[in-house]
C-alpha cells in the first residue's frame, strides 16, 4: 500500500513538473527567467520540471500568476475546464489530505524510533556509569550526566516534533487545534493524547492526536 502511494506521489509530481515546464515555454519564459522573476536559482526551476521537487507554498501564487494558471491546476499538473472545476477541486483537496496524513504518519513513526534507541542507548550509559563510578569516579559522573542530558533533550524534541505534527481533537465538540508548546508540555498524557482545555468549547479532558485537520 505505502509503496503505491510513493509511486502515485512520484508520478503526480512528474506531471506537475511537466505542466510547470510547459506554461513558462507558452509564456516564452527560459528557467533562468522564471528564477529571476520569483527571486530562486534556475536549478531550483529545473528541479521542479524533472519531478524531483515542488515549489515552495509561499512562491506557488506567483507562480502561478506568471504561468496565468490557477493554484488547481498547478496541484492537478493539467488546465481545467470550467465545469470540472468543482469536481477537480474536490479531488484536490481529498488528495492532498490524504498526502498530509502519510507524510504525519511517517513523522510521527520516525519521532518514535528515534526517541527509542535514544532512550535504550542512554539508559546503557546510565547504567555503565554506575558501575564506573566505584573505580572511576569522573568518568562514572560524566556518563550519568551526558545520559541523563541526551535523555532530556529527545524527550523534548519529541514532544516538539509531536506538537508541530498533525492537530488535536476535543472529544466533546469534536473540533481539531494546535495547541501552544507549553500546554503540550505541561499535559499529561496516554501515548500521544493529552489533557488540556479545549480552545473552543472549554473542555479539559484527553484529547486525542489526529494527523489532518
Amino acid at each position: 500500500m505505502e509503496a503505491r502511494k510513493e509511486v502515485h506521489l512520484m508520478e503526480q509530481g512528474e506531471k506537475i513538473g511537466k505542466f510547470i515546464a510547459s506554461c513558462r515555454k507558452e509564456q516564452g519564459f527560459t528557467q533562468a527567467v522564471l528564477a529571476e522573476k520569483l527571486g530562486i536559482t534556475d536549478r531550483a526551476v529545473s528541479k521542479w520540471e524533472t519531478g524531483r521537487s515542488l515549489p515552495d507554498a509561499a512562491i506557488m501564487p506567483e507562480l502561478c500568476d506568471l504561468l496565468t494558471i490557477n493554484l488547481n491546476e498547478l496541484f492537478s499538473g493539467e488546465r481545467i475546464a470550467m465545469e470540472n472545476y468543482r469536481e477537480t477541486s474536490d479531488a484536490l483537496l481529498l488528495e492532498m489530505k490524504k498526502q498530509e496524513e502519510s507524510s504525519n504518519k511517517r513523522i510521527l513513526h520516525l519521532e518514535k524510533l528515534l526517541i527509542t534507541m535514544t532512550i535504550v542507548v542512554s539508559l546503557t550509559m546510565i547504567f555503565v556509569g554506575c558501575y564506573l563510578m566505584k573505580a572511576h569516579l569522573v568518568l562514572g559522573i560524566a556518563l550519568l550526566a551526558f545520559g541523563a542530558a541526551v535523555v532530556f533533550v529527545t524527550s523534548f524534541t519529541g514532544v516538539k516534533i509531536e506538537h508541530d505534527t498533525g492537530y488535536y481533537e476535543c472529544p466533546v465538540c469534536k473540533e481539531r487545534y494546535v495547541p501552544t508548546m507549553k500546554a503540550v508540555v505541561m499535559a499529561l498524557h496516554s501515548g500521544t493524547s493529552r489533557k488540556m482545555k479545549c480552545p473552543y468549547c472549554g473542555n479539559k479532558s484527553y484529547h486525542k492526536k489526529v494527523l489532518t485537520k
